[in-house]
């Protein structure tokens, strides 16, 4: 049944529409659950290994995308680890990987980069790690579904109605900011491709004109020594 109000009573009419809804954006976010999805850039030192964990739980995926941004070769290699010891996923000298892995066992996922067959260059390394069907998605099912809908339609709105606007908003905003990081990490990587072949063009460029300049001078230097004549001429 909707809410009918009178012009007398128009201004707390409006008072009580707001504090409905306030209250019922406050309970949609309360109920998404802990955001586990993470991304990172770090430096990768020559000759050692960084390993990262990630804690999850089973019966859900988990999303791995990496890439090397920076650094001589732009390569590493890549491995995923069960908690049980298992080598899922196994990479050499990869410069950038997609993997999606399915959570069969509960606890840390170990995921490593290696450096070690690199003994002087260091890598810039940007990856991103997406979690979905976990536990946390679940509660937060359970806290919507504890929710009880009040009698009648309030607002002519229902309790479903507002949690699959909130969830729809919320995957394509998820969605958006992972675009822009894998984005702005492709930016990133061509960019200092950009400035490494610079280098290259202006030192080549600035060896051969060195060269050039040399051989001009020893041309020089040549022709004129092929036209001295040291010879004494008597009279």
């Amino acid at each position: 049944m909707g809410v009918l109000c009178g012009e007398s009573g128009s201004m707390r009419c409006g008072l009580f529409h707001t504090a409905v809804l306030c209250l019922w954006a406050v309970v949609s976010v309360s109920c998404f659950g802990q955001n586990l999805d993470s991304e990172l850039t770090f430096l990768l030192p020559p000759g050692r290994t960084e390993c990262f964990y990630q804690k999850a739980l089973n019966n859900g995926t988990m999303e791995v995308e990496y890439q090397v941004i920076a650094g001589a070769g732009m390569d590493v290699d890549f491995t995923i680890i069960s908690p049980q010891g298992i080598s899922l996923i196994f990479e050499t000298r990869r410069s950038d990987g997609v993997h999606v892995v399915e959570l069969t066992d509960e606890g840390d996922y170990e995921i490593c980069f290696d450096n070690s067959f690199s003994h002087f260059s260091e890598k810039m390394v940007f990856f991103e790690i997406i979690v979905e069907g976990h536990a946390g998605d679940v509660g937060a099912d359970e806290e919507w579904a504890g929710l009880e809908e009040p009698d009648g339609n309030l607002l002519d709105y229902k309790l479903e109605d507002i949690r699959e606007s909130m969830d729809s908003l919320r995957r394509r905003l998820e969605h958006s900011h992972q675009m822009q990081t894998v984005l702005r990490a492709h930016e990133a990587r061509d960019r200092n491709l950009l400035e490494d072949n610079l280098w290259r063009v202006s030192f080549w460029s600035c060896a051969c004109t060195v060269v050039m300049l040399c051989v001009a001078l020893i041309q020089v230097y040549t022709v004129r020594k092929l036209f001295d004549d040291n010879r004494r001429i008597c009279t």
